[in-house]
C-alpha cells in the first residue's frame, strides 16, 4: 500500500527549484565576468569605460537612494517621537505607582519626573529631525528627466 510516487513529486520539485537557482546564479556570474573583461579590454585599448552601462538606470538608482535617505530620516524622527511618548507614559505611570504605593509624592516626582523629562527630550529631538527634513530640498533629478549623452563628434 506504500506509494513512493506520491513522495517523489515534491522531492523532484524541490530539487528542480534548487537546480534552477544554481544555474541562474552561475549564468549571472558569467555575465558579470564578461562585463568585467569587456571593461578591462576597453581600458587596455586606452578607452574610458562609462561609469554605468545604463545611464538612465544609474540616474534612477541615484534618485531612489535620495528617496531612501529621506525615508530613513523620517523613520528616525518617528522613532524619537514614539520613544518620547513611551517614556512620558512610563514616567507618568511610575509617578502614579510610587505615589500610591508609598504615599511619598516627592519620591514619585523624582523618579517619574526624570523619565518624563527624558521623554520630552526625545519628542523635541523628533521635532528637530522633522524640521531638518522639511528644509532639505528634494533632489533635482527625476527618473523621467532625459540624460544628456555625449555624441561621438563631441570633443568633451
Amino acid at each position: 500500500m506504500f506509494h513512493a510516487g506520491a513522495f517523489m513529486i515534491p522531492i523532484v520539485a524541490i530539487l528542480a527549484g534548487c537546480a534552477v537557482a544554481i544555474v541562474g546564479t552561475i549564468a549571472r556570474g558569467r555575465v558579470r565576468e564578461l562585463e568585467i573583461r569587456e571593461r578591462i579590454a576597453m581600458i587596455e585599448k586606452g578607452l574610458v569605460p562609462p561609469p554605468e552601462v545604463d545611464p538612465r538606470g544609474f540616474e534612477q538608482a541615484m534618485v531612489h537612494q535620495d528617496l531612501y535617505a529621506n525615508r530613513a530620516r523620517q523613520r528616525r524622527s518617528g522613532r524619537h517621537r514614539r520613544g518620547g511618548i513611551t517614556l512620558i507614559g512610563i514616567g507618568l505611570g511610575s509617578m502614579t505607582l510610587i505615589a500610591l504605593a508609598s504615599g511619598d509624592g516627592r519620591a514619585a516626582v523624582g523618579v517619574g519626573g526624570f523619565l518624563v523629562i527624558m521623554g520630552l527630550a526625545f519628542l523635541i529631538n523628533s521635532l528637530f529631525d522633522s524640521r531638518e527634513l522639511r528644509r532639505m530640498p528634494l533632489s533635482s533629478r527625476s527618473p523621467a528627466s532625459p540624460i544628456p549623452s555625449a555624441s561621438p563628434t563631441d570633443p568633451s
